[in-house]
């Protein structure tokens, strides 16, 4: 499967922004998805994931009630709802799916596939 990341962009702290993750091929409804996020200088880190169904989310501390994960099987497309930007939210963040398994995880190399990336940067 092949992820292309989008909506990403230069906000304003107290902005929002949905980016989106569009995949490629038929078995995306089998996937489990992540999103992640890589700031200058630090490791990629886990802010969150979804599972197959919809039926399991989960955050990051740090984004928990800020960050909304979902996902439209029929578009196959997974979205991520930033609400009330930080600058410490600036990263590149990407999409990643998880082929096996049932559930999403919060570490990356269990993921099979990664979007490209797309950058938000969010000023004070």
């Amino acid at each position: 499967v092949q992820l292309q990341a989008s909506g990403g962009g230069l906000v304003q702290a107290g902005d929002s922004l949905r980016l989106s993750c569009a995949a490629s091929g038929r078995t995306f409804n089998s996937y489990n998805m992540g999103w992640f996020r890589q700031a200058p200088g630090k490791e990629r880190e886990f802010v969150a994931g979804i599972n197959w169904s919809s039926s399991s989310t989960g955050y990051a501390d740090s984004v928990k009630g800020r960050f909304t994960i979902s996902r439209d099987n029929n578009k196959n497309t997974v979205y991520l709802l930033i609400n009330s930007l930080k600058p410490e939210d600036t990263a590149v963040y990407y999409c990643a799916a998880r082929r096996y398994g049932l559930v999403y995880t919060r570490r990356s190399r269990d993921y099979d596939y990664w979007g490209q990336g797309t950058q938000v940067t969010v000023s004070s």
